[in-house]
């Protein structure tokens, strides 16, 4: 008789503890926990995806999960911007330090630059599942590596093709775009491990690119007081000495960074010239060339005969060299934009991809570089702006894995 008395007294424990786990598992809990879930997920694809290091690329491969899971369009918009803002977590400090303002000055650029990414994230996000969600993520992901929302492209996870597939060239691309269309619909549970897989092929058997012989890049370490100073005479006369170093230990073309050259005249013409002229060097070098509308920068090609300008940059840094609306202003100035043309220069017998800076970030300017029969790639850049952030070894990450990707050598020259 007294089990049903004992019953009668254990249910309304059973029944309080019932409902309160029911109300720890309530919809808007469980919303919650996914969403954070995603956000903190796409934090970690942007951060560890983009931290410098070529091999650790491919977690950036998971951002079409989290994106593709996140449980509305707010917690989409917010999951692209946490990958963003994580994989340019260093420019809040380069941009104070280029600028010379206030840290929130950079705080502010930093936000504005995700703005473009989150956008176009957002607005194609779907609860559609399946195909649907393939689909608009492939329309994000070609939007994000073409002009014009492809000048804010970086942290593209397509990238991450010349680790998981090297030498495996336009073939390799597209597996990896079908892998990030895989994360994502319900096949993510095969992508995720044939990408983790794949991965680890790659560091256990992992070679730098190759390298032309008689070539070498110079890195230097010039500062700069204010942004824009030009490189002046006793910078110039300390970079020849490198070249004639260079020479001396039997290299035939020295590659230099991005403003290595300073403000390209006919009197820093002349200085090179006659400094080359006994040497059997040819220099590859950055410069800027001043137009009338503003200024271009350029790669040269300079040796004791003379000089000529091999490529313009397809796509100068945005607002810090690049401000198109000054001309509707009616004000000229900034850097000049040819975003389309010269994917190819030809030098010392190489059909060189040229890459200048910013857009060694960037999809485009490579692809386009390559599907023109480029064989090599050129990376210049100037990272003099960048502080102790992560930003220049970004760039050389992503350069490293396109050689890897094609299968051509690289050759990189920095100011750090």
């Amino acid at each position: 008789m007294w089990l049903p008395l004992t019953q009668d007294i254990l249910d309304p424990f059973r029944w309080a503890a019932f409902s309160d786990w029911r109300e720890k598992c309530s919809p808007s809990n469980l919303k919650f926990a996914r969403s954070l879930f995603c956000i903190l997920g796409g934090m970690a694809t942007g951060t560890i995806g983009w931290s410098g290091y070529v091999l650790l690329l491919p977690a950036g491969m998971l951002f079409p999960a989290f994106w593709a899971y996140a449980p509305s369009r707010s917690v989409a918009a917010l999951v692209a911007a946490a990958h963003f803002l994580g994989a340019s977590r260093g420019l809040p400090q380069g941009s104070s330090i280029f600028f010379g303002s206030q840290y929130a000055i950079g705080l502010a650029l930093w936000f504005a630059a995700s703005l473009v990414f989150v956008a176009v994230h957002s607005a194609l996000w779907t609860r559609r599942t399946g195909w649907h969600q393939a689909f608009r993520y492939l329309i994000a992901s070609v939007l994000m590596s073409l002009p014009p929302f492809g000048i804010m492209g970086w942290a593209g996870p397509i990238t991450t093709a010349g680790v998981l597939f090297p030498g495996w060239g336009w073939l390799g691309l597209a597996a990896t775009a079908i892998l990030l269309l895989m994360m994502t619909t319900s096949l993510w549970r095969i992508a995720v491990p044939v990408v983790a897989g794949c991965a680890a092929w790659s560091a256990a058997f992992w070679t730098e690119p190759k390298v032309i012989e008689g070539w070498t890049g110079i890195n230097t370490t010039f500062g700069y007081e204010r942004a824009g100073q030009p490189a002046g005479y006793e910078q110039q006369r300390e970079t020849i000495a490198m070249v004639r170093k260079a020479a001396a230990q039997g290299e035939k073309v020295a590659v230099l960074p991005e403003s290595a050259l300073g403000i390209w005249t006919s009197t820093t013409e002349r200085l090179w010239t006659d400094a080359l002229s006994e040497l059997p060097v040819t220099v590859i070098g950055g410069a800027a060339v001043v137009q009338r509308t503003g200024y271009d920068t350029v790669m040269l090609e300079v040796s004791g005969s003379g000089a000529r300008i091999l490529y313009h940059e397809r796509m100068p840094v945005p607002i810090s060299m690049w401000q198109p609306w000054r001309r509707f202003m009616g004000d000229g100035g900034g850097a000049n934009a040819y975003i389309f043309d010269n994917p190819v220069a030809q030098v010392a017998g190489t059909h060189a991809a040229p890459l200048i800076c910013y857009e060694q970030l960037l999809v485009w300017p490579v692809l386009q570089s390559m599907a023109m029969g480029s064989d090599t790639i050129v990376a210049i850049g100037n990272g003099w702006w960048t502080g102790e952030s992560n930003i220049t070894d970004i760039q050389r990450s992503s350069v490293t894995a396109w050689a890897k990707l094609f299968d051509v050598p690289l050759v990189i020259a920095f100011n750090e």
